[in-house]
């Protein structure tokens, strides 16, 4: 599954473009329409962002998080990571899971 069928190709345009010097989860959430799906089309862009398949996406993966949407999007910086991990691990565990992932989505 790709993420254009969840989410419209001109939000995540939009979402990436207002990243380029700085990155707010909530922001991107709201921008690229994330924030309006169901828990299970978020669940669904969370299977693509777990690109390891392990049921968690952890800091390296959310690093990368922009170029899951857009191939040519910048890498977050260590601190944005930081930030935006600390924001959603809710057990403390160093990574997300799918239930933490929504939770931050639709909060």
């Amino acid at each position: 599954m790709k993420i254009t069928e969840i989410l419209g190709a001109g939000d995540i345009s939009k979402a990436i473009e207002q990243c380029k010097e700085s990155f707010s989860f909530k922001k991107f959430f709201e921008t690229s329409g994330l924030t309006g799906k169901s828990p299970n089309d978020v669940k669904k862009v969370f299977a693509i962002l777990d690109k390891d398949g392990s049921g968690y996406i952890e800091k390296t993966e959310l690093k990368y998080f922009l170029q899951r949407f857009s191939a040519g999007a910048r890498v977050l910086s260590d601190n944005e990571t930081k930030v935006f991990m600390a924001g959603g691990d809710k057990d403390g565990d160093g990574k997300l899971g799918a239930d933490e992932f929504v939770d931050l989505v639709m909060s």
